[in-house]
């Protein structure tokens, strides 16, 4: 496997589809003395957790106008 001149490499599909490794997935490289290893990145648990309690349905029977002036200031 080379690097390019930009610093890319290929991983290869066999450990793409081994990790779970799809386009716009997030990795990391740790390094450990003179090795250095590509690890997938943990979802942040911390954020899905956060807007999780946000997902569902309104039930609030407002028109968007209303909704759209509660959250601006009337100067």
């Amino acid at each position: 496997m080379r690097v390019t001149t930009k610093g890319q490499v290929t991983i290869p599909i066999h450990i793409r589809e081994k990790l779970g490794i799809t386009p716009d997935t997030e990795i990391d490289f740790l390094q450990e003395g003179n090795r250095v290893f590509l690890v997938k990145r943990k979802k942040n648990a911390r954020a899905t957790r956060r807007f999780k309690k946000l997902r569902g349905i309104a039930t609030v029977k407002m028109t968007t106008d209303e909704i759209m002036a509660l959250t601006r200031d009337n100067l």
